[in-house]
């Protein structure tokens, strides 16, 4: 695909469950948008015939048995070469005619990330505990790892090469968009946003984010992130909790002490002490764990730089 000049190879990534009603009008849609791109359709364990349609329409398309989006994305970046990708639910909601604009800003800046903010053209198409649980957890990942984006949890982006080979891909389900937006803001890559239209699903289409189940998993893989990528104030806050319950259980035993110069409640100092000790064993351990996250993080970032900017 040629993009002010310079032939791109653009690969549109399609990561699929139970998607038969709309997955080859999303085919149809960016094949006619991007037609110099390959379109690949992974098929995560469909049981409504999602596979045998995307072979039917003449996408690329490959199983992933592992079940969950995030092993799919897992698989999707180790196994495909591009310089361009454009990552896209295939559950009809997202506009493909926005695939040029998205491709145009990533080359523009150039960034390595463009998020869609999605822009419901109906009340139907965003539930409102998908709503909210979306405007809260992408107000924690800003106030933890800076502002970046204001949708954090959108399936529709677009990434460049040197972004994708260089991203772990640790998650398994739906929490892999949190850690895609966390990679990008660790590592400081340029990245941008804009905004597009989101429909609502075709009846008959179902959602498969769950918001209690998949908003916990969420919430705990940024628990994750917070102990890998920021160590010493993760383990410094553990370390103030423990030395505050520590004073509270043993201030009392040492103001007795400094009274009679008796200390009548052993047990209760020798807890003190016990806790006071794994304060000051979690403040050490921030400390080490953040010469070790800092060798990760510039081994990120040496295979980030293996590769140019698009």
């Amino acid at each position: 695909m040629n993009i002010r000049d310079r032939e791109y190879k653009v690969a549109v990534l399609v990561p699929c469950y139970n998607e038969a009603l709309t997955i080859s009008d999303v085919f149809e849609g960016f094949r006619s948008n991007l037609p110099g791109a390959e379109i690949y359709i992974y098929d995560n364990n469909s049981s409504d015939g999602t596979y045998d349609i995307a072979v039917r329409v003449g996408a690329i398309a490959r199983k992933e048995k592992s079940q969950g989006k995030g092993n799919v994305v897992r698989r999707m970046f180790s196994d495909i070469d591009a310089d361009i990708y454009i990552m896209v639910d295939g559950d009809g909601t997202y506009d493909s005619s926005v695939a040029r604009r998205l491709i145009d800003e990533l080359c523009a800046g150039p960034y390595d990330m463009v998020n869609v903010a999605r822009v419901p053209e109906n009340s139907g198409a965003y539930r409102s505990g998908h709503k909210w649980g979306n405007k809260l957890l992408t107000g924690l990942v800003q106030r933890i790892f800076g502002e970046a984006t204001t949708d954090m949890l959108s399936g529709y982006k677009a990434f460049s090469r040197r972004y994708v080979k260089s991203f772990p891909a640790l998650s398994s389900g739906f929490e892999i968009e949190t850690e895609l937006v966390v990679h990008a803001l660790d590592l400081r890559l340029p990245q941008s946003e804009i905004i597009a239209p989101y429909r609502e699903r075709p009846v008959g289409s179902a959602s498969k984010l769950r918001t209690y189940s998949d908003g916990l998993r969420i919430l705990r893989l940024i628990g994750f992130l917070v102990k890998e990528e920021r160590p010493l104030a993760f383990f410094s806050i553990v370390a103030g909790i423990l030395g505050l319950l520590s004073l509270l259980i043993g201030g009392p035993v040492v103001v007795e002490f400094m009274n009679t110069g008796l200390v009548p409640r052993l047990p209760r100092a020798v807890l003190a002490t016990g806790i006071m000790g794994a304060a000051l064993l979690s403040l050490s351990s921030g400390f080490i764990l953040d010469t070790v996250t800092r060798g990760r993080r510039e081994a990120k970032r040496l295979a980030y730089l293996r590769y140019p900017a698009p």
